[in-house]
């Protein structure tokens, strides 16, 4: 896993498929550098090198990475995977860098063919080669023509086109409780019927909808064993006290500064105490769609009404120790399983708290009486959007939440330099309770948008290009140390 990133599973899976068939694999971990991926790729006499990673800023530590095999004239594939990484990405951006074969993997499955190919005989090796560079010389002419049709308006125009602000429909409730609240230790016995455990599935590659995955003619035998694997797994660790579940959450009086949200100390709203930048969408809508940003969803200072909004961190930590004992006695499957168990745990963690926030904390739905699976379908009111995803992509936005909460100091979890949250089982967002909030792609970004975002947080315009750099609707200029290798 590329520098800055802490996230494994996928890695992890790949490195097992590969091993079960005959490949040797050195897996060098989380958070490498380039230059030790590079170092140890010699030293190994790799025959192809593999990148992961899971948040945006990955992406352009990829491209880095590509730029530098260039540069230091390696000559093996390389190979790119995980969840935020796409074949689109890969061709645009990171192949261009590169001048030997550079192929996106989409999942574990994918990786034996494609690493087989680029093993066999050099004719093999060469065929397969082409056909991947004329099928991304394919993607780049598509992404191309894309980019030159979009419709996008002007920063100006998109904020004319906001979601309008109707004080009656916002059915604003003061909260219960304002300022922090910490709960440390959750029991996981209080979080585990939270679990939504499809995504848990999708991360082994077996497809389809929990509970209907149980019994699928197809793959419901090993869906099964799986999932009595799991709970048995959360019995033990529930017993042991192995997994440590924290949490803090923030609900603090609001209002709407243009595209940012102020948040403030008390009820007389003159002490500002953090801003959360947003983001708007831009590309032209059909009549009556609105250009929207979260901040829509808070009162606007203007409009002198009273408003809040929140934001949290929940953390599962524990699980890379266990995962570490089982890789000590040579048990993978155990080791993927932890680490599996605990991101669902932990986004099942940032559900039980939400709904505590909605009932008890803000208080503005008391009554609700939710299933699992009415909670995984989110038939409730408000949303708890994550930087770093569609509605707000800018992962900068971690660092203004890690303050206001203290959230290190009060759950365990941190910051890695590329914003990535450690314990990787670990989840952080916002609370919006406007009855009309939802979660929404921002998509592309045009450069007045880029340049006013920069201003309002105090960021160059390269920086906040950097860390936009997958939405942006133009080229960036590039690095200086990219034009020095030019």
């Amino acid at each position: 896993t590329v520098k800055g990133d802490v996230h494994d599973i996928g890695k992890n899976i790949v490195g097992v498929v590969l091993a079960c068939n005959n490949f040797d694999v050195v897996d060098l971990g989380v958070m490498v550098p380039a230059d030790r991926i590079l170092d140890e790729a010699r030293k190994q006499n790799a025959d192809v090198i593999g990148l992961s990673g899971l948040i945006t800023p990955s992406l352009d530590e990829m491209v880095n990475v590509a730029r530098e095999m260039e540069r230091q004239a390696f000559s093996v594939p390389l190979l790119i995977g995980g969840a935020t990484t796409s074949r689109v990405h890969t061709a645009v951006r990171i192949a261009p860098g590169y001048g030997r074969e550079v192929i996106h993997v989409l999942d574990a499955s994918r990786a034996v063919p494609v690493v087989q190919k680029l093993t066999s005989d050099a004719d093999g090796r060469a065929a397969f080669a082409d056909e991947v560079r004329a099928e991304y010389a394919g993607v780049r002419a598509d992404f191309a023509r894309r980019q030159a049709a979009q419709n996008l308006l002007t920063l100006g125009d998109a904020r004319a086109n906001r979601l309008p602000f109707d004080a009656d429909a916002a059915a604003i409730t003061v909260p219960e409780r304002l300022g922090l609240t910490t709960l440390p230790g959750i029991p996981i016995a209080d979080v585990r019927l939270y679990i939504d455990w499809t995504p848990f599935f999708s991360a082994w590659e077996i497809k389809g909808k929990y509970p209907a995955i149980l019994d699928d003619a197809a793959t419901g035998a090993e869906a099964r064993r799986l999932f009595d694997d799991a709970n048995a797994l959360l019995d033990e660790m529930d017993s042991r006290r192995a997994l440590t579940l924290n949490a803090v959450f923030g609900l603090f009086p609001a209002n709407a500064d243009g595209d940012d949200v102020a948040l403030y100390a008390d009820e007389l709203r003159t002490e500002r105490l953090a801003s959360l930048h947003t983001l708007r969408q831009q590309a032209a809508k059909t009549p009556g769609k609105p250009n929207r940003a979260l901040a829509d969803f808070v009162a606007p200072a203007e409009s002198g009404v009273a408003d809040y909004a929140g934001a949290f961190v929940v953390t599962v930590h524990g699980a890379e120790k266990v995962a570490r004992e089982a890789e000590a006695h040579h048990d993978d499957y155990r080791a993927i399983l932890v680490k599996a168990v605990a991101d669902r745990l932990a986004e099942a963690l940032a559900e039980w708290v939400h709904t505590r926030v909605r009932r008890e904390a803000w208080g503005y739905a008391p009554g609700e009486a939710l299933s699992p699976a009415d909670l995984i379908a989110e038939r409730f009111r408000g949303i708890r959007p994550a930087p770093g995803y569609p509605a707000q992509p800018d992962h900068t936005e971690k660092q203004t939440i890690w303050a206001l909460l203290d959230a290190e100091r009060k759950t365990g979890a941190s910051l890695t330099d590329h914003l990535a949250i450690h314990p990787a089982a670990s989840v952080c967002g916002l609370y919006f309770a406007h009855p009309a909030s939802d979660y929404f792609n921002v998509g592309v970004l045009a450069r007045d948008q880029v340049e006013d975002y920069a201003r309002r947080k105090g960021l160059d315009v390269a920086e906040a290009e950097r860390w936009l750099a997958p939405n942006l609707a133009y080229e960036r200029a590039p690095a200086p140390e990219a034009i020095a290798d030019a």
